[in-house]
Formats: C-alpha cells, sequence, structure tokens
C-alpha cells in the first residue's frame, strides 16, 4: 500500500511540482540573462546616437575636416571605463581605439565583417570572448555620411564580467529557491503521505484481523478527518458485526433449541404409537395429535425461516389493490383460536367502509399474524388484545394493544434486529419482527412499537392509502371513534366489502 500510494505521488504531484518549478526556472532564467544583455545592448545603442550627434556638428566638411573630427571623437570619448570606441576601416582593420591600444585580431570579427558587408544593414553585433578570455559585446556600425581616409566604421566595445556575475549571482540565487522550493514539497509530501500510509495500515491490518473473526479489533485514533471518521466507521462495524454473530450464535442455539423439542416430542411419540396396537386406545389418538401438533411447529419455523431467508436475497411482491381492513380482520379470526386457548380476549373495531392500498395480499396476512401471534403469546391469560384500524394523512393505521408482559427499554431498541430475543423471549428464532419491518418497508409503510414492561404493549402499522377513507358521500368516524361499533372479534361476521 504503502509504495502504491507513494509512487501514485511521486508519478503524479511530485512530478509534476518539479516540472513546473523548472520550467519557471528556466523561463526566468531566460528572460534574465536577455534583459540584462538587452540593456547592455540599448546603452551601446544610446552611445552611438550620443556620437552621432557629435560626428553632426558643425565643421568643415573636408575629408580633412571629417578625419579629424573622427580622431577628436576617439580621443575626446568620456565613457572609457565603460566602453572602448575604436574606429574602422574599409578593410576591417581598427585604425584607433579610445584606450589607445590598437588591438590586432588573428581572425576578422563578426560586428565588423556584418556591418561591412556589403547591401548589408550597416551594424553588427558579436557577443564573445576575446583572445584574452574576457567576455565582451561588441556592436560596429557603419559612418557613411561621416567617412574619411578609409574610415567607415566606428565600433563600441564593453566587458560583459560584472553582468555575466550580476546574472550568476541571480542564478545561484534562483537555482538555490528551486531546490529550497522541491525539498520543501518532498518534504511536505512525505509527511502527508505518511499521516495518510501508516493509518491506512492500522486499518488494514485490523480489517485483515476482522476478516478473520476477531470483532473485538479496534482502531487508536485521535483525528476527525477521513481517516479518523473512517477508522471509527470500522470500529463501528466491528461492533455491529459482534453484535450480529452474538445474535447469530443465539439463533442457532435458539434454532437448535426449538427444532430439538418438537422433534424429541415426534420421536418419543412416534415410538409410543408404534408400541402401541390400538387405534382405539386414548395414547394413540393423543400421540397424533401431538406429533401433527408439532409437525406444524416444526413447519412455521421453517416457513419463518425461509421468509428470512427471501429477505435477505430480495423479496418480491405481488402488489395489488386491497380492502386492507378485511385483511386484518382475516388475520384477526386465524388468531382467535390461538388467543381463545390461552383465555385472552382478542377484539376488533370494524370500520363501515374499505381502507383501500396497494400491497401483498399474503405478505399484509403474514405481517398481521406475526403481530398478533406475539402479542398472544405475551398476554397474560384474561387479558386482552384490541386491534384498530383507522385512516389519517395518506396513510391506513393499524394498531394492535395488548396487556401483556411489555417490553423493556434496553430490548425494545432492538425487537427488529435479525435473530435478536430479549430478555423474557419465549419460543421463537427471533426473526419474526425483523421480517415485519422489511415487509413494511418493501410496501413503503412503517413499523413502530410502543411498551412498557408489565402494561403491555402497542404495535402500529401504517400503510400508505390508494384512494379516499372514507370514500366519498360516507360520513367520517366520530371524534375518538375508529368505527360505529366495537364488535368482539370472535362473534363478528365479516361482510361484503367493495373498492
Amino acid at each position: 500500500m504503502k509504495s502504491s500510494i507513494t509512487k501514485r505521488w511521486v508519478r503524479g504531484s511530485l512530478f509534476f511540482t518539479l516540472a513546473l518549478v523548472l520550467v519557471a526556472e528556466g523561463v526566468f532564467l531566460y528572460f534574465t540573462i536577455s534583459g540584462y544583455y538587452k540593456d547592455v545592448s540599448q546603452a551601446i545603442g544610446n552611445k552611438f546616437l550620443e556620437l552621432e550627434g557629435q560626428l553632426s556638428q558643425t565643421g568643415g566638411t573636408s575629408t580633412d575636416d571629417r578625419y579629424k573630427r573622427l580622431i577628436r571623437t576617439v580621443e575626446e570619448f568620456d565613457a572609457k571605463t565603460q566602453f572602448e570606441l575604436m574606429l574602422v576601416n574599409i578593410d576591417g582593420e581598427i585604425e584607433a581605439t579610445s584606450s589607445g591600444v590598437v588591438p590586432a585580431y588573428r581572425q576578422p570579427q563578426e560586428d565588423i565583417a556584418n556591418a561591412l558587408r556589403p547591401g548589408a544593414a550597416g551594424t553588427g553585433q558579436f557577443i564573445g570572448t576575446t583572445e584574452t578570455g574576457e567576455k565582451v559585446m561588441a556592436v560596429t556600425v557603419r559612418i557613411t555620411p561621416y567617412a574619411a581616409r578609409g574610415i567607415e566604421a566606428l565600433r563600441l566595445v564593453t566587458s560583459l564580467t560584472l553582468v555575466d556575475r550580476t546574472i550568476l549571482n541571480i542564478v545561484v540565487a534562483s537555482v538555490v529557491l528551486v531546490l529550497a522550493i522541491i525539498l520543501a514539497s518532498v518534504v511536505s509530501g512525505v509527511y502527508f503521505i505518511r499521516s495518510i500510509v501508516y493509518p491506512l495500515q492500522k486499518v488494514e491490518s485490523s480489517a485483515v484481523k476482522i476478516a478473520q473473526g476477531d470483532f473485538d479489533t479496534r482502531i487508536a485514533t485521535n483525528t476527525t478527518d477521513e481517516i479518523g471518521r473512517l477508522c471509527q466507521t470500522i470500529n463501528h462495524m466491528a461492533e455491529e458485526l459482534s453484535k450480529s454473530e452474538k445474535m447469530k450464535n443465539d439463533f442457532i442455539s435458539s434454532v437448535s433449541h426449538e427444532l430439538r423439542t418438537p422433534l424429541t416430542s415426534i420421536k418419543g411419540w412416534t415410538e409410543t404409537v408404534g408400541a402401541l396396537g390400538d387405534p382405539e386406545d386414548p395414547n394413540f389418538r393423543r400421540g397424533l395429535e401431538i406429533i401433527s401438533g408439532e409437525a406444524d411447529r416444526l413447519y412455521d419455523m421453517v416457513e419463518e425461516l425461509l421468509d428470512f431467508s427471501r429477505m435477505q436475497s430480495g423479496m418480491t411482491l405481488s402488489v395489488e389493490l386491497l380492502d386492507l381492513a378485511a385483511e386484518v380482520e382475516n388475520a384477526v379470526l386465524l388468531a382467535g383460536q390461538q388467543a381463545a386457548a390461552r383465555g385472552v380476549a382478542l377484539l376488533y373495531d370494524i370500520p363501515e367502509w374499505p381502507v383501500p392500498v396497494m400491497a401483498d395480499k399474503n405478505r399484509v396476512r403474514q405481517v398481521m399474524v406475526n403481530v398478533l401471534d406475539n402479542a398472544v403469546k405475551y398476554s397474560f391469560p384474561g387479558g386482552q388484545i384490541e386491534v384498530r384500524i383507522h385512516c389519517g394523512d395518506g396513510v391506513a393505521i393499524v394498531q394492535v394493544e395488548d396487556e401483556g408482559q411489555g417490553i423493556s427499554p434496553e430490548d425494545l431498541e432492538n425487537v427488529k434486529v435479525k435473530f435478536y430475543k430479549g430478555t423474557g423471549a419465549v419460543r421463537g428464532s427471533g426473526i419474526g419482527l425483523a421480517v415485519v419491518d422489511e415487509i413494511m418497508h418493501q410496501h413503503a409503510g412503517t413499523l413502530e412499537i410502543e411498551s412498557e414492561v408489565q402494561r403491555g404493549t402497542i404495535v402500529t402499522l401504517c400503510f400508505p392509502l390508494h384512494g379516499q377513507c372514507p370514500p366519498e358521500g360516507l360520513p367520517p368516524p366520530a371524534p375518538g371513534q375508529d368505527a360505529p361499533d366495537d364488535t368482539p372479534a370472535e362473534t363478528h361476521n365479516e361482510g361484503d366489502r367493495d373498492i
């Protein structure tokens, strides 16, 4: 990981920074050097204009007069510390200089040759070293109107030693600055890479441990940036995986126990029935009833597990227009026998009008049967369960309220989590409410649970309405009333409904 991130940084950010800095350095040096040389050339040009003014002063126009004026200009040249003025003849030879020393060049000078070349512009420039090794700039200008006795051009020569020294100082300073920028970029980049790589190495190591099943692994972090939030997320993931692992183990243990009990009964009574030779024996018939009941119990558990499996792989709904009130009433009638067997009264308030929803009929019944089964299981004998249905603000609301043992606050926040079985839980796999919650979510509905220990539980199911409730022409229910009558479910006969 470190190598990969570092290589990407070197190939991307560092190379780009280096290229940008080097290009900027090259451009800076180019314009700096050319600017200084241009300034020297401009100074020479200005000096030539000054000399031309001196040569054009009034005086004799004869050859001797022009020659004397040229000689006097060289002798009285006032910028000898900056330039050397030379008189050049038609053959390119130096006739006189302001320093009094006439150089003898072994090779023709480039600026002189360019200035005296026939058809040329009459100006030549040379930048290079002299035979003594000194770097100079020389400019030769042809002075045809003022030529005399073979003198055809003026030449100004100036040393570039100080200019080059200044340029060298600038180059050194700029190179040091560039190196400092590159060093700062490398140091800051390495620090930044390490600040990312080292935490990511910890994340990688912890993730490997978590993948191997060590859910107690945690990543220490004291930052709030993206890396810190990633560490917190992984820590949270490990906590959730630990909870899921514990619930899975509890689920396996619970399911094993739940399956063992009916299987033990079935096996025992099968052996008992097999040993009885008389079908009329009361134990024979009782054994068959127990075997049938336990088989139904096993079937229900397997169905619940299958529903959970479908929920995990993606649930498919067969949606149609339903009367939710009729479906809820059917579920109440199915649960009535179980409630009566436990001595629990099951009441149902029936609206006079249909409650239209778009839903899967079988899934709605599954939701109601599961909720009612829990209400019956956790109700005390002699208590009652009340089922209400009403409409409000675009939703159909079904409430199942019991007077049972209730749910503790610490269990209430987890009852919809798969495999969770709270304290005081009776038989079951612990995935019923998780399936119910998923079904409601698939219907764009909600499942809400309110409970108080030893006082009872209220389960509220909300389905989106598909139409008006009540339909047009029917009066709304009276305040505080969901339907005009309170008929117990076990005595009510469902009427016809049209949507």
